[in-house]
């Protein structure tokens, strides 16, 4: 396997052109923009030359003369205290439409990557520096310094579709592998294996991919034959999956804040790790309440920041969900918000898979609690809908236990009569004017009931099935006695 130290690689040693090159594709009716020249600091300066020279050597810049696009450069400090420069490209991705390659769900990849017995984590050396740039685009790529100006032979990072280019690559070069014993985000891989006999047959074939398209590793960055390790985010292990202990960290360090801004900060740490908290809404509401108006921090903002604190301080491993395996929905309502716990079985115990949460807006406070309900279970079958295996069997009826106690502490209290259940497709559209939506019921027996609804109302597609969906519960509710067997349904994914 070949791998390159830092500052080593060639222009020569980066992927051919016939196996992906990246074109900006800028739209021509946009006039070209020369940025102003910012000046530096010497410190700065002199990383920005050290970094010139590095590039001019490696063969990834050239000089270039009267270019029509001109941007800055810009200096970023590290964690380790040195700089990286980095290039304003902000004109120029402004001229260049939108790649909509599919980025792959960073969901999806670390519940596929849960319960491996072994794991590689791998980086490229400067992987979006081994992909060549378009020669007709080159020059639209050039930034100026003290030295001069020079525009990139490589795709430099910062580029509007750069990203999407380099998911084209990885996706082409494992795309025998992705989801079997590899995934890949961008330039985040890794080898995964069931079992600690297979890892070294998955990482053969792993590297002799890389060999194929000529990629190069960064040692310092890659570990291999490991139990456990940071992924997109998120801890993954055998066990399953845990919050990135630096997320949580910066909240348990954190002192009770004295601004805004300050709440602002925590609110955004908080919801980075809403996955892993039951409820996230609502114990967080206090922090919600005091960015509406003149900034005061009560005594309901700092118990809620504590016991944030003290959930945080332990918080639970999310068991990773086996195919074919029936999962639980737990749905949750208050005044202001709505959560779900989607929750496996093992061993006749509880182990939360995900946990949604959602404030209420405007109207929506003012919804029933039937219509929370469907709104509840609307938002987490879309935050969920890459782990549940298969259609959503949905009745009008909730369990005759405590949804809010199982949603809170992960545990059942009781079993539900296991009946038959309902199919129910839903599908909306819109147009500028107004909106409609459909719904297909499937009995058990595979009788299928339609209902149709329109709206007079502009409205998105997401918003029309939300409207059906309630339109649906509100005929059940009122059907009253007709429909006593179908109020018996309860929620369930199997």
């Amino acid at each position: 396997m070949q791998m390159s130290s830092p500052g080593v690689m060639k222009i020569c040693q980066v992927l051919a052109p016939n196996v992906m090159i990246h074109k900006l594709n800028v739209n021509p009716s946009m006039h070209p923009i020369k940025q102003k020249r910012r000046v530096f600091a010497p410190e700065r300066n002199a990383a920005v030359m050290a970094e010139v020279d590095k590039l001019l050597t490696a063969g990834f810049i050239r000089e270039v003369y009267y270019p029509e696009w001109l941007a800055n450069v810009v200096m970023v400090k590290k964690p380790n205290g040195k700089w990286r420069m980095c290039v304003d490209f902000t004109d120029l991705n402004k001229a260049c439409p939108k790649d909509s390659y599919p980025l792959p769900r960073i969901d999806q990849l670390v519940d596929s990557t849960a319960g491996h017995k072994l794991l590689s984590f791998m980086d490229a050396f400067s992987g979006y520096n081994q992909i060549r740039m378009e020669e007709e685009d080159q020059e639209k790529t050039a930034f100026i310094t003290s030295r001069g100006l020079f525009c990139y032979k490589v795709m430099p990072f910062g580029l509007k579709n750069a990203g999407a280019t380099y998911q084209r690559l990885v996706n082409k070069m494992f795309h025998d592998q992705i989801g079997r014993n590899v995934e890949v985000y961008v330039d985040d891989m890794l080898v995964k294996s069931k079992e600690n006999e297979d890892h070294l047959k998955d990482l053969k074939e792993t590297f002799q991919a890389l060999r194929t398209y000529n990629m190069k590793l960064n040692p310092e960055k890659c570990a291999f034959g490991v139990s456990s390790g940071k992924f997109l985010g998120f801890m993954v292990s055998q066990r399953g999956i845990e919050a990135n202990p630096d997320k949580i960290k910066a909240i348990l360090e954190m002192s009770p804040p004295t601004t805004v801004k300050e709440v602002q900060s925590l609110t955004g740490k908080a919801a980075a790790l809403n996955r892993f908290v039951s409820r996230s809404t609502d114990k967080c509401l206090p922090f919600f309440k005091v960015l509406r108006k003149a900034f005061q921090w009560t005594e309901e903002c700092q118990r809620a920041f504590e016991e944030l604190k003290v959930y945080l301080s332990s918080p639970p491993l999310l068991s990773p969900s086996k195919t074919g395996e029936e999962l639980y929905l737990y749905l949750a309502v208050s005044s202001s918000a709505v959560s779900s716990a989607l929750i496996r079985e093992e061993e006749r115990v509880q182990k939360p898979v995900y946990y949604t949460s959602r404030a209420l807006k405007g109207a929506e406070e003012r919804y029933s609690n039937m219509e929370k309900l469907a709104f509840a279970l609307l938002i987490a079958s879309r935050k969920t809908q890459a782990i549940l295996p298969g259609p959503l069997n949905s009745g009008h009826k909730p369990w005759q236990t405590s949804s809010r106690s199982s949603l809170t502490h992960g545990k059942k209290e009781g079993e539900p009569e296991q009946l038959e259940t309902w199919t129910v497709n839903i599908d909306g559209s819109s147009t500028k004017e107004m909106g409609g939506a459909g719904i297909i019921l499937v009995s058990p027996e595979k009788d299928k009931f339609e209902y149709a609804i329109q709206l007079r109302f502009r409205a998105t597609n997401n918003e029309a099935e939300y409207e059906a969906l309630l339109a649906w519960a509100e005929t059940i509710k009122e059907d009253g006695s007709q429909e006593s067997d179908r109020q018996k349904r309860f929620l369930s994914w199997s």
